[in-house]
């Protein structure tokens, strides 16, 4: 036999052994805690759209934290009760201000996106902001390194920053 080809099996054997494990789930974790905030200005329906991606797993636990209730973002029978649940945390963790007002986001829904959750809010019909800022605290009730990457579109110009743990603001001017 070719020993040859046993060493790259035999190094993936020895690389999975040494990588973290959940033992609550059993199953791998990631080391980076992130999120994204994409809110982008709609120019046909005057609305600003936002669309919020987490960590399905990360996200499920942040929300077992606050609310002490068992979660699943992914089983059918849950999606109700889970609704409220996300709708509640995003309520409690996200503020928009278009100027100095804050923009009243009106909950979409959720939906899962591979090992990601995407979940969805618009405004109701205002004039293109000039200024926009974003207090985001999703995921600090659990984790001290979060970073919230928010990127912000008004008319076609995008102007994204990082809020590194424990700051909450950023603001653009367009």
């Amino acid at each position: 036999m070719n020993v040859l080809l046993y060493k790259p099996l035999l190094f993936c054997y020895i690389l999975s052994a040494l990588l973290p494990v959940n033992k609550e789930a059993n199953k791998p974790f990631h080391p980076i805690h992130v999120s994204t905030t994409d809110i982008s200005y709609n120019t046909q329906d005057n609305k600003l759209e936002v669309t919020c991606t987490i960590f399905t797993d990360d996200f499920e636990l942040a929300l077992e934290k606050q609310y002490h209730s068992k979660t699943d973002l992914q089983k059918p029978a849950m999606h109700t009760a889970m609704d409220v649940l996300v709708k509640n945390y995003l309520n409690a963790h996200l503020q928009v201000k278009t100027g100095n007002t804050v923009t009243p986001l009106n909950y979409l829904g959720f939906e899962i996106n591979k090992e990601a959750v995407n979940i969805y809010l618009e405004s109701e019909k205002t004039a293109a902001p000039k200024k926009v800022a974003v207090e985001v605290s999703l995921l600090h009730n659990l984790f001290d390194d979060q970073i919230n990457i928010v990127h912000i579109t008004v008319n076609g110009t995008r102007k994204s920053g990082k809020i590194d743990y424990p700051d909450r603001k950023i603001e653009q001017v367009f």
